[in-house]
């Protein structure tokens, strides 16, 4: 079994965005390259917030799990990391 360990929670809170944001490419945008959906990352900031914003669900699914499981150190990581990642995204909606 996983020990309740916060280091483990910032793990698992880094992870499951990109897992979200490669989702978010296969839903929305594979009929493009990965190449040129970068670039359209670039190019229209709404597009990024909006692909932020959908990869933090998982995180906030991890979120619920790891504190109805009683990991609370888990927890705390995962929404350590979900909040650097949602300063991020209205850094990208307001600042960019």
């Amino acid at each position: 079994m996983v020990k309740d360990k916060y280091i483990f929670g910032v793990f698992i809170g880094l992870a499951l965005p990109f897992l979200g944001f490669f989702a978010f490419y296969k839903w929305k945008f594979s009929f493009i390259g990965m190449q040129e959906f970068l670039s359209l990352l670039g190019e229209q900031k709404s597009v990024l917030s909006a692909m932020i914003s959908v990869s933090l669900v998982l995180n906030g699914a991890a979120l619920m799990l790891s504190f109805n499981k009683e990991k609370d150190n888990i927890g705390k990581g995962i929404f350590f990391t979900t909040i650097i990642y949602a300063l991020v995204a209205i850094a990208c909606k307001w600042f960019l």
